[in-house]
This record gives C-alpha cells, structure tokens and sequence, in this order.
C-alpha cells in the first residue's frame, strides 16, 4: 500500500517516503509479523530500549543517510552541519529557526501544534470518532473521563501524524493557559497508515499524553500527544498553569513516527474546508507548525 498525501501549499498530491517502510509492512501484513508485533513491538521495552540507542554518540552514524534517504532540508535547522549534533535523538528533536515555521498572528486563527499530515472532522460523535475507514473509538476511551468526553460531542478533531522526517516539536494553537499533563500508559503501535488500517483504537492502546488548554479565543482544547514504536519519550518542556504564547512550544518526542490530536468544543472553530474535504476524499493534507487550520468565526 502506497500512502499518498495534498501537499497544501502546492494543492498536488504527492507519494510518502516512509522510513522503515519493509519492516512496517512486514510486521502489520504477514503471520510471522503479527506475532512478534504483538509479543515484542508492541511493548515498553522495545521502544525504551531503541530509544536508548539512539541516544548514544555512536547513533549520529546514521543521521546523514536518513536526511538524505527523507530528503530532510537541514538549511531550516538552528543546527545546520550534522556532524554539531551529539546523538541520533539530539538530531531528530531539533529545534528550527524561527523564520522557518512563521506563526499566523491573527488572534481570530487556530494554528497548527506540529508539522505533520493532517485529518480533520467537525461535528464529531464522541462515541463513534474515527481512525480510518472502517475503524472508530470512543473519546471517553481516549480520554478516560467520561465526564469531559461529554462536553466535546459535536465539536472538532484534529489529527495530525507526523512522520520520522518530520520536525518532531510540537507548539501551542493559540494563546492562553495549559494545565498539568495526565499521562496514560499504554502500547507501543505504530500510527503509519499501515497500522491503523490494521489495528483498532490505536490511540486509546497506546501510550499517550493529554493537557487541558484554556485557550483565549477557541475556548478550552484538548491537546493529546501520543507515542508510537520505537518513540523513546515524550517530553513535556512547558509550564503547567503559566500564560503561554501562541505558537510558544509545548514539548517533543524523541525517536519515531508520532501523533498529536486536538478535540475543539462545538461553534469554537471552523476547520478550513481544504482540510475536511482532503479528510472526506480520504487523504491527509501536509501542513506546518504555525500553519492556520482553523478560524474563529464568532
């Protein structure tokens, strides 16, 4: 299977170079695959363990093959010679410069947290939210409190994948207030196409991390950051309870495709029409970090 995607600044559709592509095929697509996912992938200490390597001097070995084999352009990097970088993760948590990620300024616009591929829906069934085609959950599963879950139903999702070669940062959408992070412990899935073609309620088996926002102009969002194999950590680099920029940054994940998803509460946002009618044809729209997604209309 192929994975396609809009490149939205170009609006043509363009082939995904995936990193580790034979392996994930095998482990999602054979008998011999299935059984290892599920008795070794899956898990902990697979992930800590690779984490852990690429966390040792030795691992900046391969960063220059995986820039170039995913055409990563090192030019919008703080750090633009490879050989400055200590390890493999000290390269893929990297931190861009500013002018290469702008911030839209406009108060009345809803940013995107992260580069990545995005799905979008509005008018949302917190029962019955979907992954793929064929595959939903429920926000409470998600979640775990029923309660919050209930005040979302109707409003938005956002989905936003990103892939190895991506910048692996993620920011605020908006100015405003983020609480304490509840952490969720849970399985070690991959969140490429592949996977969630194949997997039910990825998001809610794997681990994953989530932060009330009190946003000031799209009222309180539910920001979730969720880990995948071979993603080490996720590392939370805000302030809890302390007023934050738009655009301000939140944290990052260490080595691995990861996913980070907002739910918006009924009339907070429109979601730009490009993004849900990509989402209805069944294909993810490529944006970057600062990007606007979404507008308050109100």
């Amino acid at each position: 299977m192929e994975i396609y995607y809009i490149n939205r600044k170009t609006a043509t559709k363009e082939k995904e170079i995936v990193a580790g592509d034979s392996f994930l095929r095998w482990i999602y697509d054979t008998k011999t695959g299935s059984t290892i996912l599920e008795m070794i992938v899956k898990r902990k200490m697979f992930s800590s363990i690779y984490g852990k390597m690429q966390d040792l001097s030795s691992s900046k070995r391969k960063i220059h093959k995986f820039a170039e084999d995913l055409k990563i352009d090192m030019k919008e990097a703080e750090i633009e010679n490879i050989e400055d970088y200590k390890n493999f993760n000290d390269f893929f948590a990297r931190r861009l410069k500013k002018e290469a990620r702008p911030i839209e300024k406009e108060e009345s616009h809803l940013v995107s947290p992260a580069d990545g591929r995005i799905l979008a829906y509005e008018n949302i069934d917190k029962n019955s939210i979907i992954q793929v085609k064929g595959f939903t959950y429920t926000l409470e599963e998600l979640i775990g409190d029923e309660k919050l879950s209930k005040e979302y139903d109707g409003g938005a999702c956002i989905v936003i994948r990103l892939c190895p070669a991506d910048y692996h940062r993620f920011h605020f959408p908006d100015s405003g207030i983020p609480m304490e992070t509840k952490k969720i412990k849970g399985m070690y899935y991959s969140v490429n196409p592949i996977a969630l073609k194949k997997v039910a309620s990825i998001y809610c088996q794997n681990k994953r991390e989530i932060t009330l926002f009190q946003s000031d102009h799209f009222k309180e969002v539910i920001m979730i950051e969720v880990g995948a194999t071979c993603v080490g950590s996720i590392i939370q680099t805000y302030i809890p309870n302390k007023r934050i920029q738009k655009g301000e940054e939140k944290g990052y994940f260490k080595f691995g495709g990861s996913t980070v998803i907002l739910f918006l509460k009924k009339g907070a946002a429109h979601i730009d029409q490009d993004l849900l009618k990509n989402t209805e044809n069944e294909i993810e729209t490529k944006v970057n970090m600062g990007e606007r997604i979404g507008i308050n209309k109100a």
